[in-house]
């Protein structure tokens, strides 16, 4: 069964804002085996809105609207369902009771009438209970699909979704059950994975699809099998898979429903009880923000010095000034010193360093914009490598990132 998400609100359609809602939105519901056909951003404007849910009625069952539920004047969302449901609004009596609640707990500012009439809801629709808001959500049926609005507030609406939307599709309607699984690679692009895959690819099982996502320096091979027997679909997409990791194995670093690479690495230290520090340059704590953006980190992450200038890499890592000037600041020997320092100063395990030249110009260095040099140091050896990384500062500096990652998970596998 097909879906279809309109977002509404003039600040998507400036670029004041990035719509994160249809993308939470759409998985939520592939999740339970409902395809999204089309999202759809309007403006809020009253012919944009009908014309959008004419369109959307005659290609999709459920459509859902997130935004225009305020209680200012440019917010005619409700008004608009009703016109186009030839509904009226009333007055939810539960509803106004928790607008009223939610002023008198939280709310400096006088209640008024403007946020009363929040509580005015389609005479047609089922309220569904917004704890975070005063904008409830509204889940109202014609003869031809269900509309289902919600806040564009995005914790209100993820909180709507999880706790009633989801829960109402699944009860309402039969659905086809999808399966996913979306396996990592790493160190080829597109093009070269494809020549490598191509007998396996077209001998999939026709229920069976596959989807390439690149991305700096990394391709997603996600599988997909859709049908109504769960068991069938699994063992398909698992029976594929096998036969992928036998074909690419030796650039495979781990599957996405597993989780990020940091996230696997965070359960290889913490379930072998070793540490990591990290030292790094041209990569400006980048590797760090990522360790420690998962909850616990502290378990197993000790710390990073960010030495962006040269200086700091003598004054702070010990990195010997001579050897800087012999090899250069972006070079093998200095990248081995800044690992193996910082895991000396910092007494860690696992040591992560980076130094390179990710432009626009080529600062301390005489290395070539793109050079890239990554460091692991471990309680056996140094391993240092070289990398060629473009010319976009951005995607070299990414690029490093997801390379050390991988680089680190190899070296912590061998313990």
């Amino acid at each position: 069964m097909f879906a279809e998400i309109i977002t509404i609100g003039d600040e998507i359609l400036i670029g004041q804002i990035v719509d994160t809602n249809s993308a939470f939105i759409a998985g939520e519901l592939n999740k339970i085996g409902v395809s999204v056909f089309q999202i759809t951003s309007v403006q809020d404007d009253r012919s944009h809105i009908l014309k959008a849910l004419s369109d959307a009625e005659k290609r999709a069952e459920i459509i859902i609207i997130t935004g225009g539920l305020g209680p200012t004047k440019d917010d005619i969302t409700k008004h608009t369902l009703c016109e186009f449901l030839d509904d009226h609004l009333v007055e939810n009596k539960q509803v106004l009771n928790h607008i009223e609640e939610l002023f008198k707990k939280y709310i400096a500012t006088p209640i008024s009438d403007i946020n009363r009439q929040q509580a005015l809801v389609p005479s047609k629709a089922q309220v569904l209970h917004n704890a975070y808001g005063t904008a409830p959500g509204m889940w109202i049926t014609n003869d031809i699909a269900t509309f289902v609005s919600l806040p564009g507030v995005p914790f209100e609406m993820k909180n709507l979704i999880d706790n009633a939307v989801i829960p109402k599709i699944v009860a309402t309607f039969e659905r086809p059950y999808i399966y996913h699984k979306t396996i990592m690679t790493y160190g080829l692009g597109e093009s070269a994975i494809t020549e490598r895959i191509e007998d396996w690819e077209e001998n999939l099982p026709s229920f069976v699809k596959l989807a390439y996502l690149p991305n700096l320096g990394k391709v997603r091979l996600r599988l997909t099998a859709k049908g109504a027997d769960k068991d069938v679909i699994e063992d398909a997409v698992k029976k594929e898979s096998a036969k992928l990791y036998s074909i690419i194995g030796d650039i495979i670093y781990g599957e996405e429903e597993d989780g990020s690479i940091e996230s696997g690495v965070a359960k290889l230290l913490t379930s072998k009880k070793m540490t990591l520090a990290t030292a790094e340059s041209f990569t400006g704590g980048k590797i760090a923000e990522q360790i420690t953006a998962i909850p616990g980190a502290s378990a197993y992450f000790l710390g990073s010095v960010v030495s962006y200038a040269t200086q700091v890499k003598i004054d702070v890592l010990k990195v010997p000034e001579e050897l800087i000037k012999k090899n250069s600041v972006v070079s093998a020997e200095v990248a081995r010193a800044m690992a193996v320092n910082v895991r000396e100063l910092l007494k860690s395990d696992f040591a992560m360093a980076t130094t390179g030249n990710a432009g626009p110009t080529k600062g301390d260095s005489d290395a070539e914009i793109g050079t890239v040099y990554i460091a692991i140091a471990t309680p056996n050896n140094v391993l240092v490598e070289k990398f060629t990384m473009g010319n976009h500062r951005t995607r070299i500096v990414q690029k490093a990132v997801h390379k050390a990652f991988q680089m680190l998970q190899k070296e912590i596998l061998k313990f």
